[in-house]
């Protein structure tokens, strides 16, 4: 890429690079290049555009905030969300202790853990394991 623009930019290397092209070929190459030129124009205007729509709205707020008396610090205070409550664990409600002696806990919400369901299987009730 960085080949083709150094072509592309450069007059005495795009001479050479298009010397074998003929002159239909030239035009065509001048057509399309054109052709993007001209949008990237448009496009380039159309944010210019959309830039200048933007100011204006902008000064148009600041023109109704200061009829009403009001600043942008005023706006910070009424945005500032109070800060969300720590969210509380829940508690642990059953304990088993599997063959290696490693302690499992469990709050009894969710998908029931393997050596739970392991030990229910083999004839064990969950009220066993409540703490």
């Amino acid at each position: 890429m960085l080949n083709f623009l150094s072509i592309l930019t450069h007059g005495r290397k795009l001479q050479g690079a298009v010397k074998d092209l003929s002159i239909e070929e030239l035009e065509s190459v001048a057509t399309k290049l054109n052709t993007i030129i001209d949008a990237r124009k448009r496009k380039e205007a159309q944010l210019q555009q959309q830039e200048a729509a933007k100011k204006e709205k902008l000064a148009d707020i600041l023109q109704q905030m200061q009829d009403a008396g009001l600043d942008v610090a005023d706006l910070h205070q009424v945005s500032q969300k109070p800060a969300p409550k720590p969210q509380k664990k829940r508690p642990v409600k059953y304990q088993i202790s599997d063959d290696n002696g490693e302690i499992h806990q469990w709050t009894g919400i969710g998908r029931m853990p393997k050596v739970y369901a392991k030990a229910i299987a083999s004839g064990k009730k969950l009220e066993d394991f409540l703490i």
